[in-house]
């Protein structure tokens, strides 16, 4: 029997699933931490991450009861945006920066300013933000000149751990279009962008990474990492994705259907066929990793939120949860703008939270219930945004992350959408959704025949209770003073 291994490499840690290649039946799950880190400076060395993957390797083929060298086929999904550079020896120059981290804000700014939103848009399909990797390339090039002088290769997260596995180079067009230098409508990488805007004297196509498509295998494993992890030397080894780009093939997103993503970072997307092209910048309008787009909006506080909040009024998430359900539903209750660690949507690197609404009559469950609207009803903009773009964003609606398990985020967003909410039968999206692609490039199918093949039942319907909170949501509207977002 062969088996698969889909690789998760987020901000917080490392997960691998080891599924069957041919039925997708989950086999066996190992997770590896990484260390913590916290905005404006959020930075992590990449060789953690491959000691990661190695243990939460280790870790899944124990807990599968299996051989490793049952596996056949890896795919590696990892935390978008971030900074890898190597010198000519392939070792790591310094410390990777992460999509989170907002030194880059000031380059990011003058980069919009210089070209215009929708010069950007129509030039990457996105508004550069501290998150994207140029800002952090023009970060790098004006605090640590001589490290960009060593650079040879400039890669992602993912790019990195499939560099570590083949001794090439590759990356793939989900991850490619998140870095600011990448135009998916167009295939090709903007190298003038990066003339422009970082330095006028460099060979970048010869630094950036080969861009493969979702069913293209990238390779075969190296003899050198075959051995470090127990592998054999024939194990197929496909182009990986950015994290929510794979977390969409792990819940079977199809187009048209809107997925809500609830985890450190907040995540509202939809699948399109063609290109979306936001004029106000809120949309990334990024590649999938079926072979179309993804356009979505992120935010950088989503459950980090409601963790704070249990913390300051002393509670579990659960009774966090049920705090805020037991809430009354009046209009005039509290509102917060919860930009705790700054914003990526809309564009606020140095923004703060802001609780308004508050009166000596104001309880703990009011506050909990603000907390986690707070939280959904940025992302809710967001998702009104993508439709004012063109996509069509008006189908079922699943909600995955860390958030999805808590009752209090579900029953909110089935109220504020007013339209059912569902969860999938599915731990981790991601880790799946890499297996997905890796079980496709095995059996050289597309990737949407596997996706849709192995796509999971509902395991939760969450119906709306209460009439739609529009009065509170203009109200966060208002406090935000959200630009580029509809009110």
């Amino acid at each position: 029997m062969s088996i698969v291994a889909g690789v998760d490499s987020s901000t917080q840690s490392c997960t691998v699933e080891l599924r069957d290649a041919d039925t997708g039946r989950l086999r066996g799950t190992g997770r590896a931490a990484h260390p913590a880190t916290t905005p404006p400076r959020s930075e992590q060395d990449p060789e953690r991450w491959w000691l990661a993957l190695r243990e939460a390797l280790s870790a899944a083929v124990t807990d599968a009861g299996v051989d490793a060298t049952d596996i056949a086929a890896i795919s590696v999904a990892a935390q978008c945006h971030g900074l890898v550079l190597l010198d000519e020896h392939g070792r790591v120059l310094r410390p990777a920066k992460l999509w989170n981290d907002t030194e880059s804000a000031p380059q990011a700014e003058r980069a919009v300013a210089a070209m215009g939103e929708r010069a950007w848009v129509d030039a990457i399909g996105s508004v550069p933000t501290a998150a994207f990797t140029i800002s952090k390339l023009m970060w790098v090039a004006e605090n640590e000149p001589d490290v960009l002088d060593q650079a040879r290769r400039i890669l992602l997260p993912h790019d990195f751990l499939t560099f570590r596995l083949l001794d090439r180079a590759v990356t793939d067009r989900s991850e490619a279009s998140g870095t600011g230098y990448y135009a998916a409508h167009a295939g090709r990488w903007r190298t003038d962008l990066l003339d422009e805007f970082v330095r006028p004297d460099v060979d970048w196509e010869s630094m950036l990474p080969t861009v493969l498509g979702p069913d293209e295998a990238a390779g075969t494993i190296s003899p050198a990492a075959a051995a470090q992890l127990g592998l054999r030397h024939d194990v197929v080894v496909a182009a990986g994705a950015g994290d929510q780009h794979a977390g969409a093939l792990g819940v079977g997103l199809r187009e048209g259907d809107v997925l809500y993503s609830l985890g450190t970072s907040g995540v509202v997307m939809t699948t399109s066929r063609t290109p979306v092209f936001d004029a106000s910048g809120a949309v990334d309008g990024v590649a999938d990793a079926a072979g179309g787009y993804l356009p979505l909006i992120c935010t950088l506080n989503s459950t980090k939120v409601t963790d704070a909040t249990a913390r300051w009024l002393n509670v579990s998430l659960a009774e966090l949860s049920e705090l805020a359900l037991a809430a009354p539903a009046r209009d005039d209750r509290p509102v917060l703008v919860a930009y705790l660690d700054g914003e990526r949507t809309p564009n606020r690197p140095d923004a703060t939270g802001t609780l308004g609404g508050l009166t000596t009559d104001t309880t703990r469950e009011d506050i909990a219930r603000a907390a986690f609207e707070g939280v959904l009803f940025g992302l809710a903009a967001g998702h009104e945004a993508i439709r004012a773009a063109g996509a069509s964003a008006d189908g079922e609606v699943t909600v995955v992350g860390g958030g999805a398990k808590s009752p209090a985020y579900r029953q909110m967003l089935a109220d504020i959408l007013q339209q059912p909410v569902l969860t999938k039968d599915v731990v981790e999206a991601t880790a799946r959704g890499a297996c997905v692609q890796a079980a496709a490039v095995l059996r050289g199918a597309p990737v949407t025949t596997v996706r849709d093949a192995w796509s999971p039942a509902a395991s939760t319907t969450t119906e709306p209770a209460a009439d739609p909170p529009r009065a509170v949501f203009d109200r966060y509207l208002r406090l935000a003073r959200t630009p580029g977002l509809p009110r």
